[in-house]
């Protein structure tokens, strides 16, 4: 660490409800410094999600030094590690880190570059901050995990039905989908959140309070092919269970609390996969790198106008007040898009 400079971060010392003043706070800590094959980004925007509001949830543990969290940042390169050969001082980037290592909620920020991709050059720093988490965890989950092939004509007459359509995943993972080619059926309840799903690629929408099975039929299907799950793995397995098609597969990103009964799936030879997008950072595996390189394939979809940012909200600047203001409104479930705050005072 170098011991001379600071700079200013949002951080939390204990874990407490948000809407307790000491939830997050203005901090300031020392500004790090990149060896082997780290970035330091100077940080313009960031963007929250539910695992923010799910680390910071609150608990006994006491940390001894503040601990930052945010994972989604768009910002500038301004040094790098002796082993980096992705980037360079000047590059404009974005990225979601790594949950094993501070978050980017400080103006400056140290990140592997494998993990990293270049900005897309047609958005701003606060529209590109909403993309790598949900944009990351859409793409592995469809295209690694479910192993959709990114390819229209191989998935001609293919379903998905993506539960949680209009959320920070589900608007990125409609718009992928629909781009590869499936016929999307997207899950919503109110009347904006089915508006957006259907701006962002779903060509249907049923009810997540219903089951799934009836709602489908009345729409012309017996099943479909495949299910991404982004909300409540436990309240729709059984739902999930009779939509997807023999030989379907299913993938979620939702913890449960209690056992999956995989029983459910066995006569359809039906497959379930999970996804957490921090899998590869987490344990360093031998392919980290295709997070650098999704983000740029992303980015390319995005500066070719085949896919949009899904930002809704933005906040200014970013202080312990405004990230307060933003989990607040994450941990109500309700959110569609993201919400983005930018810039340090």
């Amino acid at each position: 660490m170098n011991t001379e400079k600071t700079m200013k971060a949002v951080g939390l010392t204990r874990y407490l409800p948000i809407d307790h003043p000491d939830s997050l706070l203005d901090v300031e800590v020392e500004q790090p410094t990149p060896t082997g094959r780290d970035l330091l980004v100077q940080v313009q925007a960031i963007s929250v999600n539910p695992v923010d509001v799910k680390v910071r949830a609150p608990k006994e543990k006491v940390e001894e030094q503040p601990r930052i969290l945010g994972w989604d940042v768009a910002g500038i390169v301004v040094q790098t590690g002796s082993d980096s050969s992705l980037f360079q001082a000047g590059d404009e980037v974005y990225y979601a880190g790594s949950i094993a290592r501070p978050g980017g909620n400080s103006q400056y920020h140290l990140v592997d570059e494998r993990i990293v991709g270049k900005k897309p050059r047609t958005l701003t720093f606060a529209e590109a901050a909403a993309l790598p988490l949900t944009g990351i965890t859409a793409w592995e989950a469809l295209f690694d995990r479910l192993g959709i092939p990114f390819a229209a004509e191989a998935n001609r007459g293919r379903t998905i039905l993506i539960i949680g359509a209009a959320g920070g995943v589900g608007s990125i993972a409609t718009q992928l989908a629909s781009l590869a080619g499936l016929t999307v059926i997207g899950t919503a309840s109110r009347d904006e959140s089915i508006r957006w799903a259907k701006q962002h690629g779903a060509t249907y929408t049923i009810n997540h309070h219903q089951p799934f099975a009836t709602q489908l039929k009345e729409i012309g299907f017996d099943h479909v092919d495949y299910i991404l799950c982004l909300n409540s793995t436990d309240k729709h397995w059984h739902s999930m269970s009779e939509a997807i098609a023999p030989q379907g597969k299913i993938c979620s990103i939702v913890e449960t609390d209690q056992p999956l009964d995989l029983t459910l799936l066995k006569n359809k030879s039906a497959t379930f996969v999970w996804e957490l997008m921090f899998t590869r950072s987490l344990y360093q595996t031998a392919d980290m790198e295709e997070q650098h390189k999704l983000l740029n394939k992303l980015a390319g979809l995005v500066d070719g106008g085949n896919i949009r940012t899904t930002l809704t909200e933005r906040l200014h600047p970013i202080n312990a007040a405004n990230l307060r203001q933003a989990h607040a409104k994450v941990e109500t479930g309700h959110t569609i898009g993201k919400i983005v705050l930018e810039g340090f005072e």
